[in-house]
């Protein structure tokens, strides 16, 4: 039999319903736009996967930022004020507060460890944050501040990826992949979903915090560098001109075409599409990430500096991409995990050294944006993969240096802008800090939520594959309205 007529008779469903209506993903989207939904929008083209679509839902965020804070930082020293935490610093835990659960590097009865952080009631909203992020202190009223964060993870790799995918282990479709398969890109000559990393250190789930899993390749992040060419492998080699790029593209897209109809795989027209964009980035993706063309003024003000890789750089770097309608930008920043294994990990001078590259970029990019009239349609998250415990880290407990272990029954996260309350606190945990006491806000509830300020029903934006309809929240997720402005 001719292997070509092979492949056809071999065909699976997904790549039969390829060449049908922009393939199962465009029926997929084509559904969620259809019944109940308030805007009209087309359905995924496969020969422009990534134009412009409008949400089936009303949207308060047509965009998204996200900070991670890879480690986790130690929200008890940041964010959650506990008096009696301190007040019982150096005593035993309660039994009940550790009966029957694993720490990832704590045994028997460790040691409460409260806050040696002052703390300032910030805005006039009065929400208390700590000195160590003196910046955030200005934007305190812009912040939604939520205490009452839970996940099921307590190791880095799949509590990362249960955040950013919804499932601890790899394969899935990522928060950004989502966000820009529902949505397509506001500009065609610069990639929808881009990822920024600073400290030199990939995610703690490696690419798969931000690809794309069984979605199709174009709608994983695209990572980009603040140092040296922007994105790798995008500038042409030496003794290639434009011209001769273009003569080889159009060869190259005249192959894959005739491949595409053979075959009806789809991933074939996206790499169609890849080549294309890749192309017009080269135009346009060194002049967004030049920060050397702003301010002294907003330089100074992120702390930013033209050619280094920094955080401040890549917040700076997010309000210019998001600016020039780049749909999603994810920030990850290394150096979080503040375990107490060495001065830098101490919660007193090393948090202060740490969040001081944090803190002065996070606070201007919230206020940059609200300057530039950015804010109220950009969705600005900040998380860690979970929180720290109430108790010293077991293996730094006889030392001097004050570190905390993973914890994930309760921490903080924040958010701004794109249709969150401002100057609100959200839920809270116990006067020790060890369990959630009000407004319980679970991974999934949290994705549900942005989900829903983009414009979508977590329940309605799926996929189709292996013969199962996914979607980011798996099979949970209640959206937190109380956050919601």
């Amino acid at each position: 039999m001719d292997p070509r007529t092979e492949h056809r008779l071999l065909a699976t469903r997904r790549h039969l319903l390829g060449s049908m209506a922009g393939g199962i993903g465009g029926i997929a989207l084509a559904d969620l736009l259809g019944s109940g939904s308030t805007a009209a929008a087309a359905p995924v083209s496969l020969a422009d996967p990534m134009a412009s679509r409008l949400p089936p839902l009303p949207a308060k965020a047509t965009r998204m930022i996200v900070i991670h804070l890879t480690g986790s930082p130690p929200h008890l020293d940041l964010y959650d004020h506990k008096p009696e935490l301190v007040k019982h610093s150096g005593e035993e835990c309660p039994a009940s507060t550790i009966e029957g659960k694993t720490f990832a590097f704590t045994s028997g009865t460790p040691k409460l460890l409260g806050t040696p952080r002052s703390w300032v009631r910030c805005g006039e909203s009065g929400m208390e944050l700590s000195d160590a992020i003196p910046n955030l202190h200005r934007v305190a009223d812009r912040l939604c501040l939520i205490r009452s964060m839970h996940t099921d993870q307590f190791n880095h790799a799949p509590a990362e990826l249960l955040v950013y995918t919804g499932s601890p282990r790899a394969g899935r479709p990522s928060l950004g992949s989502w966000v820009t398969y529902g949505l397509g890109s506001e500009n065609a000559n610069l990639p929808g979903f881009v990822t920024l990393i600073s400290s030199g250190v990939q995610p703690n789930g490696g690419t798969a915090s931000f690809g794309s899993g069984f979605l199709p390749s174009v709608y994983q992040g695209v990572q980009c560098r603040s140092k040296g060419d922007p994105v790798l492998y995008v500038s042409d080699p030496a003794g290639m001109s434009r011209q001769m790029r273009r003569t080889s593209l159009d060869a190259l897209r005249d192959l894959n075409q005739l491949q595409a109809e053979a075959l009806g795989d789809p991933e074939t027209l996206t790499r169609i599409a890849q080549y294309e964009l890749a192309f017009r980035m080269q135009a346009s993706v060194p002049e967004v990430m030049d920060i050397s063309k702003e301010s002294p003024e907003t330089l100074e003000a992120y702390g930013a500096q033209p050619g280094q890789t920094s955080l401040a750089n890549n917040c700076l770097l997010a309000r210019r991409l998001v600016e020039e309608g780049v749909r999603f930008v994810h920030l990850f920043d290394w150096g979080w995990d503040f375990h107490g294994t060495g001065p830098q990990e101490d919660i007193r001078d090393g948090l202060t050294t740490k969040a001081a590259t944090f803190d002065k970029p996070a606070a201007a990019l919230v206020e940059d944006l609200e300057q530039r009239g950015l804010l109220d349609e950009t969705l600005i998250l900040c998380t860690g993969e979970f929180g720290r415990t109430p108790f010293r880290e077991g293996r730094t407990a006889g030392g001097g240096i004050l570190g905390r272990d993973h914890y994930p029954d309760c921490y903080s996260i924040w958010m701004a802008g794109g249709g969150v309350k401002g100057g609100h606190v959200h839920g809270s945990s116990d006067d020790l800090g060890f369990q959630v006491a009000e407004g319980g806000v679970h991974i999934h509830d949290l994705q549900a939520t942005m989900l829903h300020l983009l414009g979508f029903d977590h329940t309605k934006l799926t996929y189709r594959f292996q013969g199962r309809d996914f979607r980011l929240t798996d099979v949970h997720g209640e959206v937190v309205r109380e956050v919601l402005a």
